[in-house]
């Protein structure tokens, strides 16, 4: 998603352990102020031997402190005045030598002691592991690491992949997008908490023979967006993604298709174990009755080769039909040209669902942003316009309200 303004308003405090990902601290500290944050960083004396102060003082607009003493604090005591600014504390890197410190409760220095010093009930602490491999497998991390969690930390990572040192394993420290995503997730609202959402997105292909189809404008980016939104409030999330470049949110499983009775046949079994399912997906209408088996040659005569159509199944009309005790909570949505309300309405009545999300299809593929109107029995709701991500946070805080609980096992 390009939208990067969800953190509007939140003064986060980065701190920075030793180890070469400091270099990654850079690129956060610029994203997180891009997403509307102001950022405070605190270094370590191990964090001063890979990157620079300079460095962290021009990209966050504001005087890295590295020091306890630090005499730039009014009454001497910058572990208690930081903290008691803070919205959130996140540490990335965090080396294995800084999570040992924590789990035994050691404050050498400045960092360590603003962890301690924080005020847990209102300023959270985030934890990015960056390691060699063979010491994030260490019994001595796993148990400081599950220590740490048990006094309340949340541990982001490690993602695994190539290592400064040349060896390839768990232990790298997540990307500063992958960061700057999970914190904004930290701060949305768990309305979903618990709950199960199934999520279908982007266009279907429907082959002509092995190398032409029948597809569609649709990026994904609505479908993807939501299944983000929903994983952000606490959902678990399983998304069913046509054939788009898209990366997957974090936290949200994946299931990639391409056509539509792919589509429908990946669904239709998961439908009765997820509570909400969010139709979001551009299906094909129909598809060829045959494709052919070889690319269809022009042969210069001029005669274009007929086609039959049938049509496909309606997956969202199949999982509005399942039996009561199997059926989630349905969205569909409508992306249409002309008349939206009018056509919106009738595939509410022709669905059977609770909810249609009406959209300009021309005006929305492939965009950025996105202008989305609620269909219901009652009547219509539009919702500002906005960015898909914005969008698909608003849509979340409405299925959250609107969906009974429990409705499916």
């Amino acid at each position: 998603m390009s939208n990067v303004t969800g953190l509007q308003g939140r003064h986060i405090v980065l701190g920075l352990s030793g180890g070469v990902a400091c270099y990654k601290a850079a690129e956060l500290t610029r994203e997180l102020v891009k997403a509307g944050a102001t950022v405070q960083v605190v270094m370590t004396e191990a964090a001063l031997q890979f990157i620079t102060p300079v460095t962290m003082q021009a990209l966050s607009g504001r005087a890295v402190v590295t020091s306890q003493w630090d005499a730039r604090t009014p009454n001497c005591m910058p572990h208690i005045e930081l903290s008691r600014q803070a919205d959130a504390l996140i540490v990335a890197p965090a080396s294995a030598d800084f999570i040992a410190q924590l789990a035994q409760g050691r404050a050498g220095e400045l960092l360590a002691l603003l962890c301690l010093a924080r005020p847990l009930e209102r300023c959270p602490l985030l934890l990015a592991p960056a390691m060699n491999r063979e010491m994030w497998a260490h019994p001595a991390t796993q148990r400081n690491v599950a220590q740490v969690k048990a006094d309340g930390a949340v541990v982001l990572g490690p993602a695994a992949g190539d290592q400064a040192c040349g060896e390839t394993g768990d232990g790298r420290m997540l990307e500063a997008v992958e960061l700057r995503d999970a914190l904004m997730a930290f701060f949305q609202p768990k309305l979903l908490q618990g709950r199960s959402v199934l999520v279908t997105a982007g266009p279907t292909f429907e082959a002509i023979d092995p190398v032409r189809g029948i597809t569609n404008l649709s990026s994904g980016k609505m479908g993807f967006a939501i299944a983000r939104a929903a994983a952000e409030a606490g959902a678990r999330v399983t998304l069913v993604a046509g054939p788009v470049q898209l990366p997957t949110p974090q936290g949200v499983q994946r299931i990639n298709v391409q056509s539509a009775r792919q589509m429908h046949d990946a669904v239709l079994p998961l439908a009765a174990s997820h509570e909400v399912f969010v139709a979001t997906a551009a299906v094909a209408d129909w598809r060829p009755a045959e494709p052919a088996g070889q690319k269809i040659k022009k042969d210069g005569s001029g005669r274009v080769p007929e086609i039959a159509f049938v049509e496909n199944p309606d997956i969202l009309a199949a999982v509005a039909r399942l039996p009561a005790a199997q059926r989630p909570f349905c969205v569909g949505f409508a992306a249409e040209t002309e008349d939206l309300l009018r056509h919106a309405r009738a595939k509410l009545v022709r669905k059977g669902v609770p909810l249609i999300v009406a959209n300009h299809g021309p005006s929305a593929f492939g965009q950025d942003d996105n202008q989305l109107v609620l269909v219901d029995a009652a009547g219509d709701q539009p919702l500002p316009a906005g960015d898909k991500l914005s969008l698909a946070r608003r849509l979340v805080a409405e299925i959250a309200a609107r969906a009974p609980k429990g409705a499916t096992s």
